[in-house]
């Protein structure tokens, strides 16, 4: 006689390797400083400002925009204007192909994006560089872009707001990159003269010609903190002035520190 007895079941299925696994995919962001796993919905929200450590992420040109403005609600323009090729550049690749490239992966036609709309129900005209667009270069598309900016808000009156994400000039376009810098400071010079307030945010990285012209302008500049701002590398300073540089030198903090920014805010309460 035996106590137990095995009762005949079905065969379990064993579930596909595929269902075994938790998709994550895409809901998690890695913060780039505190290693921390994010909520991509949480990132969302808090304008990728990290909400363990309060760093501040890439943000796109569109999404800046779109916090900026009342409601989120704005009026692109002088959107069709694009880079032509006056050298004929090639490196490891045609000048064309990178814009091309560049064109396909951002959707926006050059480094810089401009519109009109309302802040706090005041008319405001902002420019809104595209980093992801050849490192927000500055070449003769942008510095055409923001100077038509600068006269959109004479003509309006209204106020101009810039943010600036740049490696700099855009070299690719040589002497003619260069020249920008000129053009648009001559245009902020009228706008200085008709008395309407210029606002200069600075991201990371804000770099090279563009640091050294329009970024530094403003009649308020206020930069995201930790943000990486400066003209030159850090190596070729100091090969230059033969002295070794200061902790946190070329970030945000220690500009406003030494009196180069007016302030560093925080992305969240920038609207405001």
């Amino acid at each position: 006689m035996s106590w137990f007895k095995r009762k005949k079941t079905a065969p379990v299925e064993v579930p596909a390797e595929s269902d075994r696994t938790v998709k994550t995919e895409g809901v998690f962001e890695k913060c780039p400083k505190c290693r921390a796993m994010i909520f991509k919905k949480d990132l969302t929200d808090s304008l990728n400002v990290c909400t363990h450590c309060s760093h501040h992420l890439k943000f796109s040109a569109r999404h800046r925009l779109e916090m900026m403005f009342d409601d989120g609600a704005f009026e692109i323009f002088d959107e069709r204007i694009v880079s032509t090729d006056p050298l004929v550049f090639t490196d490891t690749k045609p000048y064309q192909d990178r814009l091309q490239m560049a064109r396909a992966a951002t959707s926006f036609n050059e480094a810089v994006v401009n519109a009109t709309g309302k802040m706090g129900g005041l008319p405001v005209v902002a420019s809104v560089m595209v980093y992801d667009f050849i490192g927000g270069s500055m070449g003769s598309v942008v510095g055409e872009k923001i100077t038509r900016a600068i006269e959109y808000a004479l003509a309006q009156k209204s106020a101009l707001v810039v943010v600036s994400a740049s490696g700099g000039a855009r070299m690719m376009e040589g002497t003619l990159s260069l020249m920008q810098m000129a053009k648009v400071s001559a245009a902020l010079a009228r706008l200085d003269a008709a008395k309407l307030p210029f606002i200069s945010v600075l991201t990371d990285p804000t770099t090279g010609g563009v640091t050294a012209s329009y970024a530094m302008l403003g009649d308020f500049n206020i930069a995201e903190p930790g943000a990486l701002i400066g003209f030159a590398g850090p190596r070729v300073i100091e090969q230059t002035i033969r002295q070794k540089l200061p902790p946190g030198f070329q970030t945000s903090e220690f500009l406003v520190e030494h009196g180069m920014l007016d302030a560093v805010v925080d992305r969240r309460k920038q609207r405001d």
